[in-house]
């Protein structure tokens, strides 16, 4: 048994102080420290924050890897790499590709997923972002691949899909939704050149979610609130990049308060995340990395290089909200979103051990899988 102590313990409800955090595998309690049992092994952690561990439902890659790669010591590598971010679980998220390359990343997910290894970030399932996308709102993903919706993928691979984009205009679009949401999968509304009306169809038929909101779909208009009005006044799920680049940080106030728990922070990080300025690939294409910002030669934004503890922090230092709602927006909120929230995303009795250990400014000094520091 551990306890860690001195620290303040991020809850789902709140922030705690003066308590004492009892764990082994699984969170047994907080206690007072007066209540701490003898045989505890004591972690100080005075002056940190004790967050759950981060979970990234939408990462394309890290660390020179793409999770698109096919390549098993590749994908080891990204869930290692991500747990110096605090990041414990993770959806490693395919691109608009060949069904060839997009089953080879299923099944690398697959194996990794069960040979889990302790000190790596766990895989909780796919993301499976394209190929059933719009071609006019298709951002850096390559047009050569989209196709049709297509329940047949879904269904061979239900085992390893926890999420799958879909472009609701596309024709046979709402079958889908309905189809694919009753295997378990949940469905995701993006790069979508879709009306309002469609996309709350969509929803109505199944959807729960929408993929990185603002980009790559309709926006918000006051006679045609678009995509984006459909995301903000439903109760689905929003993913949200919050780098500063792919959204203005003067709306991240604006769509947390709109989105309250159903608000999900992501990196949609691309295999430049973690390395140096220079030239890069993502879904076959060239992507230039300079100063932050990844852009295909066209100059289309294309994934990211964010970390999930600076999506913490940006939105830290952009909003007003309590810490314990932003923690939640990179933990408990997008285990919800992909239902993995019986085990993990919040300090709690009865869930795993897994922890972030930061700073007051989120930069990350520990992390934890199933109570051991890895």
């Amino acid at each position: 048994m551990k306890a860690f102590i001195g620290g303040k313990l991020v809850l789902c409800d709140r922030v705690e102080s003066g308590q004492a955090l009892l764990f082994d595998e699984k969170i047994i309690g907080i206690c007072n420290m007066d209540e701490i049992p003898s045989e505890a092994e004591r972690i100080d952690v005075s002056g940190k924050l004790v967050l759950p561990g981060l979970i990234d439902i939408h990462t394309h890659g890290y660390g020179g890897h793409d999770c698109s790669d096919g390549d098993i010591g590749g994908m080891r590598k990204i869930a290692l790499e991500l747990t110096k971010n605090g990041v414990t679980a993770f959806c490693p998220t395919t691109m608009t590709l060949s069904y060839d390359s997009i089953e080879r990343a299923f099944d690398i997910a697959r194996r990794e997923r069960a040979e889990f290894d302790e000190k790596r970030a766990f895989v909780l399932g796919v993301n499976c972002e394209g190929p059933f996308i719009s071609e006019k709102k298709k951002g850096a993903q390559s047009g050569e691949f989209i196709r049709s919706p297509d329940v047949g993928l879904m269904e061979r691979n239900r085992d390893i899909l926890r999420l799958v984009t879909v472009a609701p205009e596309l024709e046979g679009s709402l079958e889908f939704i309905k189809e694919t949401a009753i295997m378990g999968i949940k469905v995701s509304l993006g790069h979508t050149d879709c009306d309002f009306e469609r996309a709350m169809e969509a929803i109505d038929a199944g959807a729960s979610h929408f993929t990185h909101l603002f980009n790559a779909m309709t926006p918000l208009n006051h006679r045609a609130p678009g995509a984006v009005g459909a995301a903000l006044v439903s109760d689905a799920y929003c993913e949200l990049i919050a780098d500063t680049i792919h959204v203005h940080p003067g709306l991240f106030s604006s769509a947390a308060k709109a989105k309250r728990d159903k608000l999900v922070l992501i990196t949609d990080s691309m295999r430049a995340a973690g390395m140096p300025d220079g030239n890069y690939t993502l879904g076959g294409q060239a992507v230039t990395v300079k100063d932050g910002e990844c852009r295909l030669l066209d100059g289309t934004l294309a994934g990211s290089v964010l970390r999930l503890n600076e999506a913490l922090r940006n939105m830290a230092s952009h909003t007003d909200l309590p810490l314990h709602e932003i923690v939640s927006m990179a933990t408990l909120n997008p285990a919800k979103a992909v239902g993995a929230d019986l085990d993990r995303g919040s300090i709690e009795a009865g869930k795993r051990a897994d922890f972030a250990v930061c700073d007051n400014n989120f930069n990350v000094v520990a992390t934890y899988i199933n109570g051991e520091k890895i």
